[in-house]
């Protein structure tokens, strides 16, 4: 019953071991029924952890997002991303979340109201490997029904891994749209950075960021998933994180 409760992070419903429902896979469940339009139960969930946290669970629940963090620690070749494109790649999450997320779904209904859940359904890699591959192991029955989908979607998994290894949560930067729904609440959210004047610009607190950000120019980037690191190698400690307070200062930690 658990299973009802929309969870903050990528976590596949339909997993053996899930514990809560995915707000993406939420999303487009209710799309997907009769007798609803709008999943306004889980927009509001979604909004009240973006407003809360921004892309913190990105950084610290996400369990998809500490998967790739463990391939990325695979001693492979790295690529770097050149700035360029990768300004231009982070805008991918925003298509997908637009496109597959919401109006494939929305657009795609029939005369019974029902639509195709066209994220869940064609591209999530999450769910491929935390549901899709366990289920079809532990169920001899469900080999049978193994079709071109599932092949497809092993294709993508398959290509997330690779450049998982290679990139730094490849995912995460260029395609999961919850991560592009909580960067959007970056700025805004009650949990978040600040740069103070003090800072020296030095450039280490870039030079450390996995996530292509830059803590002193944008310390609320959507990009941030509010790991710490650049807090760390700041030698002037210019750079704190945390809830602001009635004095409008933020707690160092």
């Amino acid at each position: 019953n658990l299973k009802n409760i929309c969870v903050p992070v990528l976590n596949c419903y339909s997993c053996p071991g899930a514990l809560g429902a995915c707000p993406i896979g939420s999303l487009q469940a209710v799309n997907n029924s009769p007798q609803f339009n709008l999943a306004f139960y889980v927009i509001g969930l979604i909004a009240l952890f973006g407003i809360t946290m921004g892309r913190w669970f990105c950084g610290w629940l996400c369990p998809f997002g500490w998967i790739q963090e463990l391939l990325h620690k695979l001693p492979l070749k790295k690529i770097n991303i050149k700035p360029t494109i990768h300004k231009k790649a982070i805008w991918l999450k925003y298509v997908l979340l637009i496109v597959f997320v919401f109006a494939v779904p929305i657009f795609t209904q029939d005369s019974y109201g029902m639509s195709s859940p066209a994220f869940c359904k064609w591209i999530c890699p999450a769910g491929t490997l935390e549901a899709g591959y366990p289920l079809i192991l532990t169920n001899p029955a469900l080999r049978q029904a193994i079709g071109y989908i599932f092949g497809w979607k092993t294709v993508l998994l398959v290509l997330t891994i690779f450049f998982s290894i290679k990139i730094f949560r490849f995912f995460c930067k260029y395609a999961c749209p919850l991560g592009a729904i909580y960067g959007m609440f970056n700025k805004i959210s009650f949990y978040h950075m600040e740069c103070s004047s003090a800072c020296i610009k030095c450039g280490r607190c870039s030079g450390v960021c996995k996530m292509q950000v830059k803590p002193y120019e944008t310390p609320n980037s959507a990009e941030c998933i509010r790991c710490g690191e650049c807090i760390e190698i700041c030698p002037i400690k210019a750079l704190k994180l945390g809830f602001v307070h009635k004095n409008n200062s933020l707690p160092e930690i």
